[in-house]
């Protein structure tokens, strides 16, 4: 995962201002900004509330409506485990409640301080082995509580 760098003020400032022009500019600016820091601190909504003449509930609603966008600084690692119908047809929803159980990660727990989260996403494209998860970029088939574990970087 990509190391991104502390949250500027004035680094935001220059994001919103290079962007307030567009339509729709709140969630191009939303994206850049996490792209930027690796998420949209707080401290940005009032920033583009007032650049874009927009109510600060606006912008707080839009961020905390799309589930993509973080609040906080990322985790060290993402895992997005597929949860779409083939996937639960081949077993993702045990292998979730398995990996509470016997690991204690708990799939879209939102406890951000963690080394590691997963996450549910619908369809990766890998239907046909299922269950599947995606880490950096990895596509990974047939994965269990155990190689998900292992993934988190969890003790087995």
């Amino acid at each position: 995962m990509a190391a991104y760098p502390a949250w500027d003020e004035d680094g935001a400032r220059l994001i919103i201002a290079g962007l307030s022009h567009l339509e729709g500019a709140a969630l191009p600016i939303l994206h850049a900004l996490q792209d930027e820091f690796g998420y949209v601190d707080p401290k940005a909504v009032p920033l583009i509330a007032d650049a874009l003449n927009l109510s600060r509930a606006d912008v707080h609603g839009t961020i905390s409506f799309y589930h993509d966008f973080r609040t906080a600084p990322p985790p060290r690692r993402i895992v997005k485990l597929c949860r779409a119908e083939a996937c639960q047809a081949l077993g993702c929803e045990t292998l979730a409640q398995d990996l509470a159980r016997d690991h204690g990660i708990v799939v879209d727990a939102h406890a951000r301080s963690q080394d590691a989260v997963v996450e549910t996403v619908y369809c990766l494209g890998n239907c046909a082995l299922g269950p599947s998860a995606l880490v950096e970029g990895e596509l990974i088939g047939r994965v269990d509580a155990n190689s998900v574990a292992a993934l988190c970087g969890a003790r087995q």
